[in-house]
């Protein structure tokens, strides 16, 4: 049973207690309005309750107004939903229809409009809302053990893929399923939900660390993907392509670093430098692989561009948030 249904079902329980203790009508609306503010995380909670309490009121609104003029008919409803629904989309309130709903239609189902009925509604939906509100901000589950796991199991895949592709390019021959790539998209995904949901859930003291550091990796992915496809081209083995080898298993190690080393970016420099020199292909198959072999060595250059970019400034937020603490 998940943490939100916990909390979803604490809120409506008060609310309909606090309803009854307050001599409201009826006490399970509260606990349905309760349902309705319960979200994710507290920043939507906050933003789903102005919603849905500034829907409702205007909804009270028009509702006193076209029920005064025309009567407590059931057609009546349709009226106002046609002309009070497309007012709260203009107004960014469509969030709050239903909420607005179930309040107009408990004031349908008095027959009158009144004082007593109307400031009832109000009441209703402070309860509600307001218990919804405070069982959002009591407790929502960290979300930092989970996002450290994801980069661990990230950085696992990436260090795994270019082990495999270091190999492949020392013994073309070789032959792997690609599964850590598909692993590794997932865990990036999952980790960029996770860190939108971190960051709702604070208001103080948020490390944005987290964004950074899987905007990183989702970046990098994509540029190990075209490495991989560069790699496929080497159908023979050339010392070119063990060099790069080398390179790729010193990354499979950097990877996994608190800290950007820079070490690999400057040996892909001077084996650029050094790929320049050498002579130039003899045979049309030499030509194809020691071509791919210098596009996957860009491709390289291009993914620590972005750890030198990125990772730099993931340390630099980490180390004020540590700061501030």
């Amino acid at each position: 049973m998940g943490i939100r249904v916990v909390k979803t079902a604490i809120a409506a329980i008060v609310a309909i207690y606090t309803a009854a203790y307050l001599d409201l009508q009826p006490v399970l609306g509260a606990g349905i309005l309760a349902i309705l503010g319960v979200e994710v995380t507290r920043m939507k909670g906050l933003k789903s309750v102005f919603i849905r309490f500034a829907a409702s009121v205007l909804g009270l609104f028009f509702a006193s107004f076209i029920f005064s003029l025309l009567g407590f008919h059931y057609w009546v409803v349709a009226i106002f939903i046609m002309l009070t629904f497309p007012v709260l989309a203009r107004f960014q309130l469509k969030d709050g229809m239903l909420t607005s709903a179930v309040i107009v239609f408990q004031l349908f189902n008095y027959g009158q409009v009144s004082v007593h009925n109307l400031v009832n509604e109000i009441l209703l939906l402070v309860v509600g809302l307001g218990w919804a509100t405070v069982i959002n901000f009591i407790y929502m589950p960290k979300e930092e053990g989970v996002l450290a796991a994801l980069r661990v199991r990230i950085e696992h895949n990436f260090s795994s893929i270019f082990s495999e592709m270091a190999r492949t390019l020392e013994n073309p021959s070789h032959l792997w399923s690609g599964s850590e790539l598909l692993d590794a998209h997932q865990a990036i995904e999952e980790g960029a939900r996770r860190s939108i949901m971190n960051r709702e859930n604070r208001f103080w003291g948020y490390e944005a660390y987290w964004m950074t550091y899987f905007d990183m990796r989702r970046q990098q992915l994509e540029l190990i993907q075209q490495m991989m496809l560069e790699a496929a081209f080497v159908y023979e083995r050339f010392p070119q392509g063990e060099l790069i080898a080398g390179l790729l298993r010193q990354l499979s190690g950097d990877v996994k670093s608190e800290v950007y080393q820079g070490q690999v970016e400057n040996q892909v420099f001077e084996l650029q430098r050094k790929f320049r020199k050498m002579e130039l292909p003899k045979t049309r198959e030499e030509f194809e692989v020691r071509a791919a072999l210098y596009r996957l060595l860009h491709e390289m250059e291009r993914y620590l561009g972005i750890a030198k970019r990125l990772k730099k400034k993931a340390e630099e937020e980490a180390e004020l948030v540590r700061g501030e603490g």
